[in-house]
């Protein structure tokens, strides 16, 4: 959607292919961060974008043993946004199609499953999808595959990527919120030996990550609802008259954590960004703030010569030498928090925070760091139009 936004301001004709028949569903990636929001204020959307019904996380913080850690306070980094919006993604997704659609270069189609890519010699010059009309086929200079962890558009063109280990999965679900209850008070890390809690915020209700080790999902559900019940009033004390309401295991979603990236992102007359070319742990909630990033270097790469009609291979090379440096290198900051961290959380010893992060967390200026690496990544992009 950004990238078909940003293009369309271009002048450029983009269709943007959805295959569900709407947005509402309940997407997980909420965390619109720093970077984002600079992104969206140099396209003058930012104003109306913080209108919608959102939530600020201005720190986050581990706590265990009865202490607290903060391990990222997005305050120290200053600026216009010294926080993360919290903003559902099915919102930002409506807002987005909405100033898209006023664009006349720009058209979304819902309910368009793409089912086949169209060939000539190599190249891949379309797709093929199907909608309530039935079978449609598109002409395109240039089919980008952001469809996120599952891509269809990979699975129809492109070889396996090269696949990480994270070493945990996580059951997700939500609690009410209530008016009086402010984030800092509950978002956060919460530790106990053998448990790990993450809670985010939303405008109503509390967004909780139970993270368990890859493996352990069967035994926690064999266990029964009403041991998993008192494990969250165990670690969340302040919404223990709530854990009630988790009585029917529908009520959780079961969340794979997968990581892994792709050798080659593009092919001739098409590109992959995004979980589509490089599928992100959950770790510090960065998988939406760097699909857009990469969707921001697309259009400032690819714009000009889309509206000239003169796209390269050697173009599509350019976009992944931009991106790959800042993907590999989060990927590499996730997966040592998955092993210092969280590996480390799900032991049955007591918990202590690994030396790196009491280091950083605890020096001035390095304690910047942590919240630099959530909240902006490594250089972060900027709309040229």
């Amino acid at each position: 959607m950004v990238l078909g936004y940003l293009l369309a301001r271009r002048g450029v004709r983009t269709i943007v292919l959805e295959a569900q028949d709407d947005f509402e569903r309940d997407f997980r990636g909420d965390t619109v961060h720093p970077s984002t929001l600079e992104a969206f204020a140099d396209l003058g959307l930012v104003d109306e974008l913080l209108a919608l019904d959102h939530a600020r996380l201005e720190r986050m913080t581990v706590r265990s043993g009865g202490r607290s850690t903060v391990l990222a306070d997005f305050g120290r980094l200053g600026g216009r946004f010294p926080w993360v919006a919290l903003i559902p993604q099915a919102a930002l997704l409506d807002f987005l199609a909405e100033k898209a659609s006023a664009l006349p270069s720009f058209e979304l189609r819902l309910g368009a499953r793409v089912h086949e890519l169209v060939e000539d010699d190599g190249r891949v010059v379309g797709v093929r999808h199907r909608d309530g009309a039935g079978e449609r086929e598109i002409r395109a200079d240039l089919v980008v595959g952001a469809d996120g962890r599952a891509s269809r558009v990979r699975k129809l063109g492109f070889p396996e990527p090269i696949a990480g280990s994270p070493p945990m999965d996580v059951y997700w679900f939500a609690l009410p919120r209530r008016d009086d209850e402010p984030a800092s008070a509950v978002t956060g890390f919460r530790i106990e030996p053998g448990r790990l809690l993450v809670v985010l915020t939303r405008p109503r209700e509390w967004q909780v990550g139970y993270v368990l080790l890859k493996g352990d999902a069967r035994a926690l559900r064999k266990a029964g609802l009403v041991a998993f019940q008192e494990s969250i009033a165990r670690l969340l004390p302040e919404l223990a008259d709530r854990v009630s309401l988790l009585d029917d295991w529908s009520k959780l979603s079961f969340l794979s954590v997968a990581s892994s990236r792709m050798e080659r992102w593009h092919r001739p007359g098409a590109l992959l960004i995004g979980d589509a070319a490089h599928v992100m742990s959950p770790v510090g909630g960065v998988g939406l703030s760097y699909a857009i990033q990469d969707a921001i270097a697309t259009s400032n790469l690819l714009g000009e010569p889309l509206a000239q009609g003169e796209l390269t291979d050697e173009q599509l090379a350019a976009v992944q030498r931009r991106r790959e440096l800042p993907t590999r290198f989060i990927q590499f900051f996730q997966r040592f928090v998955q092993a210092r961290l969280v590996s480390r959380a799900l032991d049955d010893r007591p918990f202590t925070l690994p030396w790196p992060l009491r280091l950083v967390t605890s020096l001035p200026l390095l304690d910047r760091i942590p919240a630099g690496l959530v909240g902006y990544g490594l250089r972060p992009e900027r709309p040229s139009v």
